[in-house]
């Protein structure tokens, strides 16, 4: 999924899913459509032949930042409309979108002001933002963002959509955790006010690096989990059996690499 990802186990992932499809790098293809799998692409696979007959499909809404747009945007989600079999052979929606998250403060290029935005006042859990590196600006910059995917960067009908929020420590975040989880609870808190469904896409390690412990107070407790980190199609299968992201979260998808492209289980 996220570049980032894929860069750090592509080469020992795709020599290991490699090995146990019994195949080489020579010889070996993806999955077959027939093993009820998912992909997700984003602005690395621009302009790449992508997989046909999938189980279901999850398109990058950014191009690695949270504030961008991935340039092939709309082409990836035809190709995702395409491609989907029918009838469905997972629970998955069978298309999704997922967004790149990061919490830059006062580093970014924009940061809110007050708990306006876009012609509406945002009821704020967190107080009143004036500007400052703080959990209630950081609500907003998470409501902004959010905000921004789903009405300027070019989907039609968001509230229709599943969206992921792809956490990762490559992105920019504050060594405050309270203030990352208030940045994902605003972006949580904008998906939702459209009607739309939300999860988290993380591994457990970067997770608690970024957000710390939620409390069952949060927003973000109990939405799905997608897990990343796995080399292979079995270990994929397996950590659907791990705990999920929040308190009562359960683990709807895992992923890992095969070929150069990111594979998804549906985990029920």
């Amino acid at each position: 999924m996220a570049a980032s990802m894929l860069k750090m186990v592509l080469s020992v992932a795709t020599a290991l899913a490699l090995a146990l499809m019994g195949g080489s790098p020579a010889t070996a293809g993806p999955p077959r459509p027939s093993d009820s799998l998912g992909i997700d692409v984003s602005w690395p696979q621009c302009g790449q032949t992508l997989p046909e007959g999938l189980a279901f499909a999850i398109v990058g809404v950014n191009n690695g930042l949270a504030n961008a747009t991935n340039p092939c945007l709309q082409e990836q989600l035809d190709w995702a409309e395409s491609t989907v079999r029918y009838p469905q052979a997972t629970s998955q929606p069978r298309v999704a979108l997922y967004v790149n998250t990061a919490n830059p403060g006062l580093a970014g290029s924009w940061w809110p002001s007050s708990n306006f935005y876009m012609g509406t006042v945002v009821k704020n859990p967190y107080g009143k933002c004036e500007g400052k590196n703080d959990r209630a600006c950081a609500y907003m910059y998470g409501y902004a963002k959010a905000y921004d995917d789903a009405v300027v960067r070019g989907v039609e009908d968001p509230d229709t959509y599943f969206w992921w929020l792809d956490v990762e420590t490559e992105n920019s975040w504050q060594a405050d955790t309270a203030a990352n989880r208030a940045d994902l609870e605003g972006m949580t808190a904008y998906f939702e006010s459209i009607g739309a469904d939300v999860g988290i896409y993380s591994t457990g390690y970067q997770w608690g690096k970024i957000a710390g412990s939620v409390p069952s107070t949060s927003n973000l407790a109990g939405l799905p989990s997608w897990l990343a980190g796995a080399r292979t199609l079995k270990g994929a299968k397996s950590n659907c059996s791990l705990p999920g992201l929040t308190p009562g979260s359960r683990v709807d998808l895992t992923q890992y690499v095969s070929g150069g492209l990111d594979y998804n289980v549906a985990c029920n």
